[in-house]
């Protein structure tokens, strides 16, 4: 298993990195949260899970211990893939996930795209108890980064892409956030607002 990789950011997005470790470059998968803490870093350490299936084997990597316990947590949870937990981890932060389960709130949990009302009952099901015992999961602090509308939108676009969701109802959820009227600046918080869009 692969615990951690810290070297030079050499492509950065909202959902992935790749990283050079002296001339080896790993593909890293990332969420919001953590795109967050390193978007502006070009070295950082990051926290890592290797999710094997048959056809790949995916990076996913986590700025702090917080995150990767929320996201080892989701993924124990029977149909809650890791495509799935980068997407709520992407859609909310550890400590609003963490409320929500406690809270049994399984609307909040409905409102990631992917997430309906069996699944969101389940992961509270199954891990209530589990984080009442664990007393708390840390959270990144967000930081903003100004941007372009334009290239804000483009950057949104393209990281809901990568999250699996299709252009057209990417598109169309990008705009409808840009119209509620509300204050955007940043990607992160732009793309946050699309997801509950879709």
């Amino acid at each position: 298993m692969i615990a951690y990789v810290s070297g030079k950011i050499t492509y950065k997005s909202p959902t992935c990195i790749y990283m050079d470790l002296n001339g080896l470059g790993y593909e890293v998968q990332i969420s919001l949260n953590t795109y967050e803490k390193i978007q502006a870093l070009d070295r950082c350490k990051l926290l890592t899970y290797l999710h094997i299936k048959e056809d790949a084997h995916t990076l996913y990597g986590f700025y702090e211990e917080g995150e990767k316990e929320m996201f080892l947590s989701l993924i124990s949870v029977s149909g809650v893939g890791a495509a799935t937990t980068r997407m709520i981890l992407s859609g909310m932060k550890p400590e609003e996930i963490q409320r929500a389960i406690i809270d049994e709130d399984a609307k909040t949990l409905q409102s990631i795209k992917g997430i309906g009302t069996k699944t969101a009952k389940r992961i509270i099901l199954e891990l209530k108890d589990k984080l009442l015992k664990s007393d708390n999961i840390p959270l990144p602090s967000p930081t903003l980064s100004k941007t372009s509308g334009n290239s804000l939108a483009s950057d949104a676009l393209n990281a809901l892409l990568a999250l699996g969701i299709g252009r057209s109802m990417a598109d169309k959820a990008i705009k409808k956030a840009l119209k509620s009227g509300e204050a955007t600046n940043s990607v992160e918080d732009l793309i946050k607002k699309a997801l509950k869009n879709i």
